[in-house]
């Protein structure tokens, strides 16, 4: 019963990724052929919301879901790794049209053929974890 908010979470954000199309993938493909604007307006609002809740979260000293504090670790400096690692998540989005965000939300909206890039995606994360310490980071 205490997950019950995270559910409702979860099926508040399936809704609006339905509704603002963003699972579509045509909307997907528009993106990455530069046609259509609305996912990099869907994007760029997130980023901007997310922004200024971190602002609103650092400056109100806003306490976590179970009320803990929450805490921002500073970042690693250099672009190479995010370049690398967002090439590799934008190959990934490309192949399959769609993110990982919206993979369930294809569940529930009957779409069943994602369970393949879910699968993999699962993979990847377990491949990622055996070699991380082989890795630069």
């Amino acid at each position: 019963m205490k997950y019950i908010k995270f559910l409702l979470i979860g099926i508040l954000f399936g809704i609006i990724m339905t509704k603002s199309e963003a699972i579509s993938w045509y909307r997907i493909q528009e993106m990455f052929r530069f046609q259509s604007f609305h996912m990099y307006g869907i994007i760029g609002s997130t980023v901007v919301i997310g922004m200024i809740m971190i602002q609103l979260i650092k400056y109100k000293q806003i306490k976590s879901i179970e009320g803990k504090t929450i805490q921002f670790q500073p970042k690693e400096k250099g672009v190479k790794r995010y370049l690398l690692g967002g090439i590799i998540f934008g190959f990934g989005w490309a192949l399959t049209g769609s993110c990982p965000g919206p993979m369930f939300t294809l569940i529930g909206n009957g779409f069943s053929i994602i369970l393949v890039s879910i699968a993999c995606a699962i993979l990847g994360t377990y491949t990622y974890g055996y070699f991380k310490d082989k890795l630069p980071h």
